[in-house]
């Protein structure tokens, strides 16, 4: 397996991102590559400084930068040397298994929809994340920012995709499908999450449960896939992250709301394209950016993309 890190995207790279790499070979099988791709004195400059041998990973130089604040689409078309550019290139020729990045969230989402493209019959990817709940469970929601206004098939999908990741990375036999209303009843709900409510009712093979309150998610009855839009999604995800910085600042303890710490998820998967990709948080640091490494090695271990594939 060899997996591909940029090593230039991010708020705190390359430093945090190399720090992170090399935490990331204490949980790598002996056949499973990390590739780091950036600039390699930069790369070189700080494995000397962690005492670290260069030959434990391979590197592919880069000579440019996709930077946060440039044009996702302009900088993915015009620095074509870039660590990004580079890594989706390695994808589409498959001389990557996956590839992770904590940088432009844009210029990922254009290289996923216009390099390794989209699966045929899949009508818009999503954002996939994991929301834990407190009966030890995980469960995945989707959107979580990708599409902030969705038609009721792209919810119906949704809930597809979402049932594909919950049994393929997360073990889940015939996981239950929600979709996130501010109602149960059926006549609640936008037009479009009405229309939605219908098709997924009667979808065979998909275990629909309904209608979810957003009351029920983090607790018991949360089911083990949360359909919603980009929008929704991802105030879901900020409102979590928030939960835990509150806890975090009154010095509490608990399990429980350790696993809301996003550091300890890493990343979020884009599912319904034709490679394995893993979008970071641009404020990732050590911690985040080797639980991304390691996530991203669990979506190619489920071959996630296949999966998809020959469900759609």
């Amino acid at each position: 397996m060899r997996i591909g890190l940029d090593v230039m995207g991010g708020d705190f790279a390359p430093e945090s991102i190399i720090e992170g790499a090399v935490d990331s070979l204490h949980h790598l099988s002996a056949n499973e590559k990390l590739i780091l791709l950036g600039e390699e004195s930069a790369i070189l400059r700080k494995l000397k400084e962690m005492k670290v041998e260069p030959s434990r990973f391979e590197i592919v130089p880069t000579s440019q930068v996709i930077e946060m604040a440039d044009h996702p689409a302009k900088a993915f078309s015009q620095k074509k040397d870039s660590s990004i550019a580079v890594g989706f290139g390695m994808l589409m020729n498959g001389t990557l298994d996956g590839f992770c990045s904590a940088g432009n969230t844009g210029a990922m989402l254009v290289g996923a929809s216009y390099t390794v493209n989209m699966i045929p019959g899949v009508l818009r990817p999503a954002l996939v994340t994991v929301l834990p709940c407190v009966d030890d469970r995980d469960s995945v929601i989707l959107d979580v920012g990708l599409n902030p206004d969705c038609k009721p098939d792209v919810f119906l999908q949704y809930g597809i995709l979402g049932s594909i990741y919950a049994k393929h990375v997360l073990g889940k036999d015939n996981p239950t499908v929600g979709l996130l209303n501010i109602g149960e009843e059926e006549t609640k709900g936008t037009p479009a999450v009405k229309a939605a409510y219908e098709l997924m009712k009667e979808y065979p093979g998909l275990n629909f449960v309904g209608n979810i309150e957003g009351n029920s998610l983090f607790r018991e009855t949360m089911p083990d896939v949360i359909v919603c839009d980009g929008f929704v999604g991802n105030v879901i995800l900020k409102m979590g992250e928030a939960f835990h910085q509150l806890y975090k600042s009154r010095n509490l303890k608990d399990a429980y709301f350790d696993r809301l710490d996003w550091e300890n998820i890493g990343g979020t998967p884009i599912v319904g394209i034709n490679a394995n990709v893993v979008i970071g948080h641009g404020i990732s640091k050590r911690k985040a950016i080797m639980n991304m490494v390691l996530q991203t090695r669990g979506v190619v271990h489920a071959n996630l993309a296949q999966k998809i594939k020959e469900a759609i």
